[in-house]
């Protein structure tokens, strides 16, 4: 089974120099606007399956390993080698 993604033009009417700012931060980032609508436009619509997919084995194995009753503590965490 194959998945094909067709991409669709959309045309915005934008301020012109909001759309300026927009690109000289996001040129700063080494994105272009396009990327930016596509990403938030995926996240609005429920973002990435594999996303999803880690976080649920995250939650599902986060306590399953074996500390052998040793906990964490602030000096531990903050010790340097």
């Amino acid at each position: 089974m194959y998945t094909y993604y067709v991409y669709v033009n959309i045309t915005l009417s934008i301020d012109e120099k909001l759309l300026e700012r927009a690109r000289e931060k996001l040129r700063a980032a080494g994105k272009t606007v396009n990327q930016e609508i596509r990403e938030h436009l995926q996240h609005l619509a429920g973002g990435d399956n594999q996303l999803e997919a880690d976080l649920k084995y995250l939650k599902e194995t986060a306590e399953l390993g074996d500390s052998k009753g040793w906990k964490w503590n602030r000096e531990d965490a903050y010790e340097r080698h």
